[in-house]
């Protein structure tokens, strides 16, 4: 059983070829900022992407023959969580999507190498995944609804890792994850659904190395009032530009520690106001679980970063065990969806 994983993000794509559940290959493509600047809307990245693909696979000698091809999911509509067969609907969907994130070309890509060899191809546990209940759905004007887009894939790669670990199912425990990237999310998971989670992408919830987060709304109104700014513009400052970025101008935690250890109180400010505002949407969370949290799990880039757990251990561990998976596990919880699907253990779902 061989799987291709292809994994786009705004500034690489990971692919991966998985045999019989061993890494026949990884390989992370870095793209410069001046490769990616001629590309007017990030779908239209698609066949330059597509061409880097097939080039490691034809470097490294791997012919394009697989079993199957899975991808990170786009942003479409709202869907519970699970395996979907990629077929036209999502990817007109892809293409019509209001939302634009390098996670949209992840199935765009997908389905063009399996049409020409006839191979299924799937997304798993798409950052749109929606399982909120209905009282997080609610907010304080009746024409929105909060939606849910965050870090499902490694969020519950997570969770069912940590449940194996100790040897229970995730659909019997409570956890709050909390995903920290450059985007944040933290979702509160109650026995195998995510049912309350912070928009990480459109301005919700702990402010990130790009992202802004939950703002000042009155000042927010005022902004886009002022004439200053074009709607892109601020759209922009929400995601992207927010965040430490907007207070630091750097997006990489690293030069931001540096910044902090050499003494730039301004920075110091930012990166703890940053672990408070986390610890806070830690604790909300613990609020929609009635306080039945059997545990706290950090995953993502920054949970490298010791400083970060450490004071978001002393903010949150009097809730329940913290335990911490730095990194992702996005790749490999692609292939084993994947292979599942292939055994026909999981239902494939259809979008």
């Amino acid at each position: 059983m061989i799987i291709l994983v292809i994994n786009p993000g705004s500034t690489s794509t990971k692919m991966a070829v998985v045999e019989n559940g061993e890494p026949r290959l990884i390989k992370v493509i870095r793209h410069a900022a001046e490769e990616l600047a001629p590309f007017a809307k990030i779908i239209d990245q698609f066949d330059f992407r597509r061409k880097m693909i097939l080039g490691e696979l034809e470097k490294a000698g791997i012919p394009v023959k697989f079993d199957a091809i899975v991808a990170r999911g786009s942003l479409t509509k709202p869907l519970p969580g699970g395996v979907y067969a990629v077929d036209e609907n999502m990817i007109q969907a892809t293409y019509a999507s209001e939302h634009q994130h390098a996670c949209d070309l992840g199935c765009v890509i997908a389905r063009e190498i399996a049409k020409g060899l006839g191979c299924p191809c799937y997304i798993a546990d798409p950052v749109v995944t929606d399982e909120l209940n209905d009282y997080a759905r609610v907010c304080g004007l009746s024409m929105f609804k909060r939606e849910s887009i965050w870090h499902a894939l490694n969020q519950r790669a997570i969770a069912r890792r940590f449940a194996k670990e100790n040897g229970k199912r995730y659909e019997d425990l409570n956890l709050i994850v909390a995903h920290l990237g450059g985007g944040i999310s933290v979702a509160a998971h109650d026995h195998g659904r995510a049912v309350d989670v912070n928009n990480a992408l459109d301005g919700e919830g702990p402010f990130s190395p790009e992202r802004a987060g939950s703002l000042p709304a009155k000042e927010l109104v005022n902004l886009c009032f002022s004439g200053e700014y074009t709607k892109d513009e601020i759209l922009k400052m929400i995601s992207g530009k927010g965040g430490v970025f907007s207070h630091l101008g750097t997006t990489d935690m690293i030069e931001a520690e540096k910044m902090m250890n050499n003494g730039d109180e301004k920075a110091k400010l930012v990166i703890n106001a940053m672990i408070y505002h986390i610890a806070k949407a830690i604790a909300e969370k613990g609020a929609v679980l009635c306080g039945k949290i059997d545990a706290i799990l950090i995953t993502g880039g920054i949970a490298y970063w010791q400083y970060m757990v450490d004071e978001l251990k002393k903010r949150v561990d009097w809730m329940a065990p913290v335990h911490v998976y730095p990194g992702e596990d996005e790749m490999s919880a692609l292939a084993g969806n994947a292979a599942a699907a292939l055994r026909g253990e999981i239902e494939v779902k259809k979008y």
